[in-house]
């Protein structure tokens, strides 16, 4: 195993786990972003990127127009893809890499799945939530050799944060003393 992929149903807790193992991992200082649902008097309205550095970004909301639509919402292609640029994953000095998610919305952008695939063949260990369902690139992620894909359930998604920022600290160490060796 080199890579996490983390999916289950909507709403099961896949943010809420990778936001924890975040926490757990703050001494490596992983870079990248997780999802934050745009509620409004309790209405979810879209979804924000949040960085792991503090920047925002609207992935998607019901009041953006154009052809890129997700159920109700419209997507901002441009926008993501401008802060996929500022963040430059492939290049931060940080071992870990953090996507939440590979998802329906952000496979509209081409310069995604380019940076999913560039950071997966990478010596960073990416920690991803990944739709349960999904497009044909969903799909070819999933089935990578190279990828572990972890079923978060409401009765395991609690003891999970721990065990797998414990391999994830244990993955470092190993490459840390090949490294070494």
């Amino acid at each position: 195993m080199k890579h996490l992929l983390i999916t289950g149903r909507p709403g099961v807790g896949k943010t809420t786990l990778i936001r924890t193992i975040v926490r757990q991992l703050r001494d490596v200082q992983p870079a990248g972003f997780y999802t934050e649902e745009i509620r409004a008097q309790g209405v979810r309205k879209g979804f924000r990127l949040i960085t792991l550095d503090g920047r925002q970004q609207v992935l998607s909301h019901i009041d953006l127009r154009g052809p890129c639509r997700v159920s109700r919402y419209g997507v901002d292609v441009a926008g993501f893809e401008r802060l996929l640029e500022q963040l430059d994953l492939r290049h931060v000095s940080s071992p870990v890499i953090i996507i939440d998610e590979i998802g329906k919305m952000e496979c509209f952008s081409t310069r995604f799945k380019e940076e999913v695939l560039a950071l997966l063949d990478s010596s960073k260990i990416v920690i991803a939530t990944i739709a349960l369902k999904g497009n044909e690139f969903i799909e070819r992620i999933k089935q990578r050799n190279d990828c572990r894909l972890v079923m978060v359930t409401e009765g395991n998604r609690d003891q999970l944060a721990g065990t797998l920022a414990a391999e994830v600290l244990h993955a470092l160490k190993g490459k840390k003393e090949v490294g070494q060796g």
